[in-house]
């Protein structure tokens, strides 16, 4: 798992790259959160056009980011899924809570 961050205006686009699953989502969450923490951004997008697998465990990471940018009065978003983790966002139902974007 690779995870780069741009900040484009006032967002910042997060792009994860490999799978996110079970084995990286501790280090997912853990640069994650130091992105957010470290930025004055009032939204983030999760670009996912690089993320080739995602599991339960990577719901989980994108859901709790979500929790953790609200609490903080920022905005979250998608960006670019490929057919497959689209798939698991909508049966997931992240897409209830965050807004797709492209």
């Amino acid at each position: 798992m690779q995870i780069q961050a741009n900040r484009k205006g006032e967002a910042l686009v997060v792009r994860l790259m490999g799978e996110l699953d079970h084995h990286s989502a501790k280090q997912a969450i853990t640069e994650l959160d130091s992105f957010i923490e470290h930025t004055d951004c009032k939204e983030v997008c999760f670009d996912l056009k690089g993320l080739t697998m995602m599991d339960s465990s990577g719901i989980g990471v994108l859901l709790g980011r979500y929790k953790k940018l609200t609490a903080r009065g920022m905005k979250a978003s998608l960006c670019q899924p490929n057919r497959t983790i689209d798939r698991v966002l909508q049966l997931s139902g992240l897409y209830q809570i965050m807004r797709k974007v492209g």
